[in-house]
């Protein structure tokens, strides 16, 4: 189908004009062994000598030779590498061409400035360059290049200017973050031809070094406005890239690289020790980094092609799908053609962690700003300027058709291609739910006790009761195809074979495609009873041999989404739990329809609430039966609520919270984490905010098994998104990677927690009372924990502070 330009995706009720930015954007960066071998260091002009130099030169450069190490003075004639930025002819390991180190003028094509020639420190062998040809995927190093190299290392930490071949090379000044960006002018590669993977990682390196979502969001968006209009098709990687994502999630693409894997890479490389890269990756605490360095100092006889956005894309999508060693020679390829700040994202890329802090939100308004700010440079398209409110106006709409879009069909492949074929117009219609493709699930909010329910609903509703265990989206598709899915969209089918071998079971004749929203959990067969979540979780998370299977499970299904070809979600509860007890049947311990009584009666949910927890549940669910009772696709609603048996006259709910530090215990706990700091997740600043110290609720176990799994998530610094109190510093930074489920007395101001704050108080946030560990929640990401919203709307409804008054707005029915 032939492509439209993306900047009449959708059209303003004005015309069209770009956002300004309002701060400059020049950058200067400090020379410290943090920032050593970035781009847009200040140069010095190197100084030029003739080869008739006077005789001072000439001594000193003997001088030099003869402090060399001893093993460097064995390396063979034919190799030495002579420390001169003039004419001379110098070998380069692992070649054996000779190059004639000219006038940098010559060296550099294009360039617009003089670069700074590092002299070369070492001597290697014709031996050094065979072994390293030889040992290139297992990662060994031979003694003369190792006693070489560490004459070098000795200084690493020195501030290294740009390479004399590499610097200021098409792309080394690229910067996304200039005031009043133009996204041709600014960009530094032609329409139509292929985006260059650095101008990204120029992009990822100023959103790294960015304070404020806002600013993080105007840089991505510029230079996604770039690659809308030379080169769209460039899109889809570009946005797999930003998010550190190769496929949708419910693919279940993994790279699986090894760090260790990634260390040996760097080492054979670059001819440094393996043990040197490990100590500065234990140093700096970022193994990205660390290849930026040992890449930036590497000389290379031939430069190779500039890499692009597309081929970063494919070879990573290459190494998901390898195993074992053939996944290192890629990686090698990769690195070794990278420059500048690529190499410091291509590893973080192959580690899983960009460090970044774009997330999908982020990606959603970068995105819908970029279609607007584009249109004004778009010639076909442009219109008269429009205001900043409608411009502002429009940033929203077309964000929130993208966001709607993907809770729907969380596919980039699809959304992208549908954008770049149909337009943003007929987006929501080409990208609908269908079986296979798993749904944003809707959630509920907490309540206190009967009352509030009966304030909050009206109109007819009904109770169920709330199962303890795991939430499961069930689809098949008109080829027989079944598919099972967590609330995190992530395929979870291998891990329930016994479910998938009995599904048929279930579905009457009529039945040809459905999606239906259930939760699993533990099932006693002999006493026919629910069993706790714990028992669920001691099942294997993916290829399960259903012989092997000793803990069996049930699904309780309570909803209907798609039948037969029709998407349900637009009907009202009452329709579509009919059609789900229509076409399916029940089989005790098996597949059975969720418990529950339609009433508005108090007594009668007081009781049925009784019976709930005696049942082994968590207690109910409340629904909305025919008042504005749509499925809320990704939404966190209050058609539904929930009514928790544990905090019935308390705080009404737990909270899903991120681990972001650790203190060293004392007394019994010396030698390991005796607490942890907890952070809740605020989606509009989208940064974690302190909530909590915690250490009660964990035993000895529990505290092993934390220190292990947070041990290969540990971080020097913190995040730029996490938000906290100096006096609350941990002894151990985390990744935001891990999700608690935490009880608590009750919830206050505090000066010194930052959840929520600005919403109740401008200057104090919320902190929890007596915090209690209840379990670890893996079917959560850290963006799904308790957002700063829910904390406060927790906080407010709370008996001893109901009736104070407060300014912050009502937590509204949301996308979560």
């Amino acid at each position: 189908m032939a492509q439209r330009s993306i900047t009449s995706f959708f059209k303003p009720a004005g015309g069209t004009s770009g956002t300004e930015e309002s701060s400059s954007a020049k950058r200067s960066r400090q020379e410290s062994p943090q920032s050593h071998g970035k781009i847009g260091e200040p140069e010095k002009k190197v100084q030029r000598k003739s080869e008739e130099s006077d005789k001072k030169e000439n001594k000193s450069k003997n001088s030099e030779t003869k402090k060399e190490s001893p093993k460097a003075k064995k390396t063979s004639p034919k190799s030495k590498i002579k420390a001169s930025p003039l004419k001379k002819e110098i070998k380069l390991s692992p070649f054996k061409k000779e190059v004639t180190a000219g006038p940098i003028q010559k060296q550099i094509s294009g360039a617009k400035k003089e670069a700074n020639l590092i002299p070369l420190k070492k001597e290697i062998s014709e031996d050094t360059k065979e072994a390293t040809n030889n040992d290139e995927i297992t990662g060994k190093a031979t003694s003369s290049s190792s006693t070489a190299e560490k004459e070098v290392d000795k200084n690493d930490a020195t501030p290294v200017k740009k390479l004399s071949v590499e610097s200021n090379q098409c792309g080394a000044e690229y910067n996304p973050a200039a005031s009043k960006y133009h996204p041709i002018k600014d960009a530094y590669w032609k329409e139509k031809q292929s985006t260059p993977y650095l101008a990204l990682a120029r992009t990822f390196e100023m959103i790294e070094d960015t304070k404020g979502r806002y600013k993080m969001v105007e840089i991505l968006a510029n230079f996604l406005s770039s690659v809308l209009l030379l080169n769209p098709e460039d899109l889809l990687s570009c946005i797999y890239l930003s998010i550190n994502q190769l496929a949708p999630a419910y693919e279940g693409v993994e790279l699986g690289v090894a760090e260790t894997t990634l260390m040996k890479v760097i080492a054979v490389s670059t001819g440094r020790e393996l043990k040197f890269i490990k100590t500065q990756t234990q140093e700096i605490g970022d193994l990205g980094i660390v290849a930026e360095r040992s890449r930036v100092s590497q000389r290379m006889m031939f430069t190779p092609k500039p890499l692009t956005v597309q081929t970063v894309y494919q070879k990573l999508r290459a190494i998901a799908k390898s195993s074992g060693k053939a996944k290192s020679p890629i990686i090698h390829d990769l690195f070794v053609a990278s420059r500048y700040s690529e190499a410091r994202f291509i590893i973080r890329s192959l580690i899983g962690k960009m460090r970044i802090g774009i997330a999908e939100k982020s990606l959603f308004q970068a995105l819908a700003t970029a279609i607007v700010n584009s249109r004004q440079y778009d010639d076909k398209n442009k219109k008269k300027k429009q205001s900043e409110a409608d411009i502002k106006k429009d940033i929203e709409d077309i964000t929130f058709i993208l966001k709607t879009a993907y809770c729907q069909c969380p596919n980039f492949d699809k959304i992208v291609s549908t954008l770049l074929t149909h337009g943003l117009d007929d987006l929501l219609k080409y990208c609908s739910m269908e079986p296979g493709v798993p749904l944003k699930p809707m959630l509920a909010h907490p309540t206190r006790g009967v009352s509030e329910v009966m304030d909050r609903l009206k109109g007819n509703f009904t109770c169920e009761w709330k199962y303890d265990g795991e939430r499961a989206q069930i689809h098949r598709d008109e080829k027989g195809n079944v598919n099972i899915y967590s609330r995190n969209q992530e395929n979870n089918t291998t891990k329930y074979p016994d479910i998938i071998n009995r599904i048929e079971h279930f579905m009457k004749d009529t039945v040809k495609s459905y999606i239906v929203d259930s939760e699993v959990v533990a099932w006693d067969i002999e006493q026919k009873q629910i069993l706790p979540f714990q028992v669920l979780s001691t099942r294997k998370r993916k290829n399960v041999d259903v012989e092997e299977i000793k803990v069996q499970v049930c699904v309780y299904a309570f909803d209907l989404l798609y039948l037969n070809g029709e998407a349900l979600t637009s009907k009202n509860f009452e329709e579509r739990r009919q059609l789900l007890r229509d076409n399916f049947n029940e089989v005790e311990g098996e597949f059975q329809f969720a418990t529950s009584c339609d009433t508005n009666d108090p007594d009668d949910i007081q009781g049925f609430l009784e019976n709930s927890i005696k049942g082994n549940c968590e207690g109910l669910m409340i629904k909305s039966l025919d008042n504005d009772a749509s499925y809320e696709i990704a939404k966190r609603s209050h058609k539904w609520l929930k009514l928790k048996k544990d905090y019935l006259t308390g705080v009404g709910d737990s909270l899903d919270l991120v681990v972001i530090g650790g203190y060293i215990g004392k007394g019994k706990r010396t030698g390991m984490y005796g607490g942890f700091l907890l952070a809740c997740y605020d989606d509009e600043n989208e940064e974690y905010q302190s909530i909590c110290k915690i250490g009660t609720g964990l035993n000895d176990e529990d505290l092993n098994t934390h220190a292990k799994f947070f041990k290969e998530h540990t971080i020097p610094t913190p995040k730029s998104y996490y938000r906290f109190d100096s006096s609350l510093e941990p002894d151990t930074w985390f990744e935001a990677v891990q999700v608690w489920e935490v009880k608590c007395a009750d919830l206050s101001l505090s000066p010194v927690h930052k959840a929520g704050i600005g919403i109740i108080d401008p200057e104090k946030g919320i902190s929890l009372r007596f915090p209690r560990f209840i379990r670890i929640r893996d079917d959560k990401s850290a963006e799904d924990a308790t957002c700063a919203q829910q904390v406060a709307y927790l906080y407010r409804n709370q008996d001893q502070v109901k009736n104070q008054k407060s300014n912050a707005a009502e937590f509204d029915d949301d996308f979560y």
